[in-house]
């Protein structure tokens, strides 16, 4: 199994996570992995929409159509 060591990490995230982990009665360690396992699963919104289109046939002969305003800048004042 692989390790990694997490430098520079906040002191006030170690006391939430130490506290979290207390919470789930596990140590900080297994709380890490169940967190790291957790989120790597999780889809991104843009894998979430290409699975949304592949259920529906694809997404392939869908037209897109051009945009007809130009760019412009920001006006911040």
């Amino acid at each position: 199994m692989a390790s990694i060591i997490v430098r520079g990490l906040d002191e006030d995230v170690k006391r939430r996570l130490a506290a979290q982990a207390r919470s789930h009665d596990r140590s900080m360690e297994a709380e890490v992995r169940a967190i790291l396992t957790r989120e790597v699963g999780r889809p991104t919104l843009a894998l979430a929409l290409m699975a949304a289109g592949d259920r529906v046939g694809g997404l392939d002969d869908v037209e897109i159509p051009p945009r007809g305003d130009d760019a412009r800048a920001v006006d911040f004042g």
